[in-house]
């Protein structure tokens, strides 16, 4: 089956994986990657893609409607994999305004673009919007998400993201696009840009750095590796129900304290340290506003009617992690240098 795909925020951290999986596992789908190629979109996290004959790159930016409508009208795709976001809750109370330009505007233009070119039918296409845990605020020690959870959220990230979901529905409910949303916990793994707390930790610790724990430590998320996250949004894009929403967790719940003594542990035994070599960076640090105390996702639904389940545990996605970011030293330097921008002048001009 030919399709022509739109992926937007595909050079970033989780959409670089999801580029990968739909360029190598439908070779006769054509892939547009559309990215603006700020700080954290990185080209050099699909070095190994790039050439193939399915694969178009097109820098862009989602908040400018006019450019968005040309991409559209040029590659005319009949499905949408929505990724392109502002992303990092600190940067967001920083910036706010950034916040809604990215996650809701520049959604409302792609969600126009999509019911312009799509609008002698809605047949055979698709509009799939990616989102976070965020949206639904925070939990209790007990308790998980659901499909079903009311919407509260408590950063100008959080709201933003949900704005952007209420609007993605309200096009399906009241121009009839066809669209599908998932709501994903926090994403680790391969080319995770460094101001993360798994790939901040790991740079860090190479560095002989202090590693910043927010208050107390006892934080907690469930943690989604980032390849099983681009299987999931492969399964809901193309078996999802029109109008759904699909929470994707990876049942893996650790307080920040906790992972991080894990990732100390294992940074330790992978560079031939002793053991409690690296927990002595640990440094904790003013807690930021409206924290969040707990997420976590309940993934029911997308297990039972997709078949949905994580390929790995925590410690041994962590593993692969680590084991990544020790073999791609290049990768990190370029980036916590800033190299890694001048990369698309070098490759495309």
């Amino acid at each position: 089956m030919e399709r022509t795909i739109l992926i937007t925020g595909g050079a970033g951290f989780i959409g670089s994986h999801v580029v990968r999986e739909f360029v190598i596992k439908y070779p006769s789908y054509q892939i547009i990657n559309l990215d603006a190629l700020t700080y954290a979109g990185n080209l050099e996290n699909l070095k190994d893609i790039e050439n193939k004959s399915n694969y178009t790159f097109v820098k862009a930016d989602i908040t400018d409607a006019t450019v968005i409508m040309d991409v559209f009208q040029q590659y005319q795709p009949d499905g949408v994999i929505h990724l392109a976001a502002e992303s990092h809750v600190d940067r967001s109370i920083t910036d706010p305004t950034a916040f809604v330009m990215t996650n809701v505007i520049g959604t409302v233009n792609l969600l126009n673009a999509a019911k312009e070119i799509w609008k002698d039918g809605f047949e055979g296409k698709r509009f799939h919007h990616v989102s976070t845990d965020e949206v639904y605020g925070a939990l209790r020690e007990t308790g998980l998400f659901t499909e079903d959870t009311k919407y509260d959220p408590h950063s100008p990230y959080s709201a933003s993201k949900a704005s952007s979901d209420h609007f993605v529905r309200a096009y399906h409910d009241t121009y009839g696009l066809p669209i599908v949303l998932t709501n994903c916990s926090n994403n680790y793994g391969p080319n995770h840009f460094p101001e993360k707390l798994i790939p901040l930790c790991i740079h860090n610790i190479l560095n002989n750095k202090p590693l910043p724990i927010y208050g107390n430590g006892k934080y907690t998320r469930d943690w989604l590796f980032v390849i099983d996250h681009a299987k999931a949004i492969d399964l809901v894009f193309h078996n999802g129900k029109n109008g759904d929403s699909y929470n994707v967790g990876g049942f893996n719940e650790w307080q920040n304290i906790d992972l991080v003594k894990e990732l100390c542990r294992q940074m330790d035994e992978k560079l031939g340290k002793p053991e409690g070599t690296s927990m002595q960076l640990i440094t904790y640090v003013k807690d930021r506003p409206g924290h969040d105390l707990r997420y976590a996702i309940d993934a029911t639904k997308i297990n039972q009617e997709l078949g949905y389940e994580p390929s790995v545990t925590f410690e041994q996605g962590l593993s692969k992690t680590i084991d990544w970011f020790l073999s791609n030293p290049n990768w990190l330097d370029h980036v916590t240098s800033g190299d890694y921008q001048k990369y698309y002048d070098k490759q495309y001009n």
